[in-house]
């Protein structure tokens, strides 16, 4: 086995999800990471059907080369489907460019100053020297947007040159009109289109270095779901704009916080710090993890809910007024997957009635809304399901995750009021609800019209958070009358949850 160079270093992760919640003496489902530059949640294209075809044929290999993949890879870069090399994502592409084009011997230049680690060790495993500038470099590496530091700097003039656009949906810039130039482009479904498990990712260059790539990698380079995933995806491309819009808003909260990131064009923020592993460190201990260096933090954009908890707790680390509405100490996270659905909801039980829900099944969300925003909590749940068979998969599966939700924000259930009643009008309807918190699973749910799920879904909301529901309403307007009644249980529920003393609300010291 030839010996690496005495330099070489290999690529670290950063610590595991489970270790970092002993750290910090929460569920693993509670830490938050901003060190992987990825969405907060998949996209609603990653579900079970998604792959179904692909599982039915695992047994046997993807005859064809993935014909229908690199066209539609092609359609979305705007070039032709000769002009496509698979990988596993883009680490297994930059590889597959440092051994196709270096040698023992030879130099690979790599960008100066912060950037992704991998060039360097890709260039070493080759067996290649690594140089920031070099007349006779086989190969020059680019990052653009640049990682760590989301720079949109000039491309280098060598060729041949490998522009790594991991990033680049996010700054809108593209090398691809140089491919017929000696530029190799590089990019990957793990970011934008949040498939960094699934490992699938391409190259874009002219038609005989792709060739000539394509005959140095594997036969089957990537899995036939990953491949059916990345093909789900490409037939609705997500937009970047709502992060590019997130991204100038966790920049302003950080400069409020006397934090000023450095300009981005990628979906991170790089902070200069003088203390940057120290403040990594203290953060792992809240239960949120970041890229940290000895000079800055690097840390991903994520959605709303979850930046605000960052900011807030490097509020609390660095002891500075937080620039965010603080939120309430009984909140929860839960992940619901099943083969049908896969939800995400987070909840906090002493919020300011921030709400939203999107799972698509749109009137079933309207009356979760309702509910939560009237009970006064704060509550992101969001996800996917097989809408294609209708609603109500998607419908129960919320109402089981957000009751689950419910269950464990509410802890041991000590110092709570545990009873809780309210009437509701809503025009021709009218409803009345109560609920009791003890720990006991029960629904009696009478409404005089159903819009189809809503009686189903009170009952799910019931057993999944160990609550008894009693509401009945009455009127003439189906959309009212289920309405109406998740409203009185939110409000009942707003009742049942406020602080109340702090034992057990119950005779026999137990729930």
């Amino acid at each position: 086995m030839r010996a690496l160079a005495p330099e070489f270093r290999p690529y670290r992760w950063a610590m595991p999800t489970d270790e970092v919640a002993r750290l910090a003496g929460i569920d693993p489902s509670q830490v938050l990471r901003f060190d992987q530059n990825t969405p907060a949640l998949p996209l609603p294209s990653t579900r079970p059907g998604a792959i179904a075809p692909a599982l039915a044929r695992i047994s046997g290999y993807p005859a064809g080369g993935y014909r229908a993949l690199r066209s539609a890879i092609a359609k979305y870069a705007e070039v032709e489907p000769e002009n496509i090399v698979l990988g596993a994502g883009a680490d297994d592409l930059i590889l597959l460019c440092a051994r196709a084009y270096a040698g023992p011997g030879d130099t690979i230049v790599v960008p100066e100053g912060p950037t992704y680690p991998l060039y360097r060790n890709a260039a070493q495993l080759a067996g290649a020297q690594v140089a920031t500038q070099h007349a006779d470099a086989v190969l020059t590496f680019a990052c653009r947007p640049n990682n760590p530091t989301g720079a949109l700097g000039p491309l280098p003039e060598a060729r041949p040159l490998v522009v790594d656009e991991a990033y680049f949906e996010y700054s809108g810039e593209t090398a691809v009109p140089l491919i017929d130039d000696g530029v190799i482009v590089l990019r990957t479904f793990s970011k934008l289109f949040a498939l960094a498990g699934a490992r699938i990712g391409y190259a874009i260059a002219g038609r005989e270095i792709a060739d000539e790539l394509n005959s140095r990698q594997a036969p089957a380079p990537v899995s036939t779901v990953s491949a059916a995933l990345a093909l789900a995806a490409l037939v609705d491309p997500p937009d970047a704009n709502p992060v590019i819009e997130e991204r100038a808003r966790l920049a302003a909260l950080l400069r409020a916080l006397g934090l000023p990131p450095e300009p981005s064009h990628a979906n991170f923020l790089y902070v200069p710090v003088d203390y940057g592993i120290a403040l990594g460190d203290a953060l792992l201990r809240q239960g949120i993890v970041v890229r940290a260096y000895p000079e800055a933090i690097r840390v991903s954009v994520l959605d709303e809910t979850d930046d605000d908890a960052l900011v807030s707790a490097l509020a609390r680390v660095l002891d500075r007024p937080p620039p965010v509405p603080a939120s309430g100490g009984r909140q929860a996270r839960v992940l619901r997957a099943t083969a049908e659905t896969r939800l995400s909801v987070r909840l906090a039980l002493d919020g300011a009635s921030r709400v939203h829900v999107g799972t698509g099944a749109g009137l079933y969300d309207h009356f979760l809304e309702q509910l939560a925003f009237h009970a006064g909590f704060d509550l992101t749940l969001v996800g996917a399901g097989d809408l294609e068979t209708g609603e109500h998969h998607t419908a129960e599966d919320a109402a089981l995750a957000f009751g689950q939700a419910l269950d464990e924000a509410l802890g041991d259930r000590r110092g709570i009021a545990r009873y809780g009643d309210a009437v509701v009008p809503m025009d021709d309807a009218l409803a009345r609800a109560a609920v009791d918190l003890g720990g006991r699973a029960h629904a009696e749910v009478k409404l005089e019209h159903d819009p189809a799920m809503a009686t189903h879904m009170l009952a799910s909301i019931a057993q999944a958070a160990r609550t008894s529901i009693h509401v009945e309403s009455a009127g003439r307007d189906a959309h009212h009358v289920a309405e109406a009644a998740f409203k009185a249980v939110g409000r009942a529920l707003r009742v049942a949850v406020r602080s109340d003393g702090a034992g057990l609300p119950s005779t026999k010291g137990l729930l």
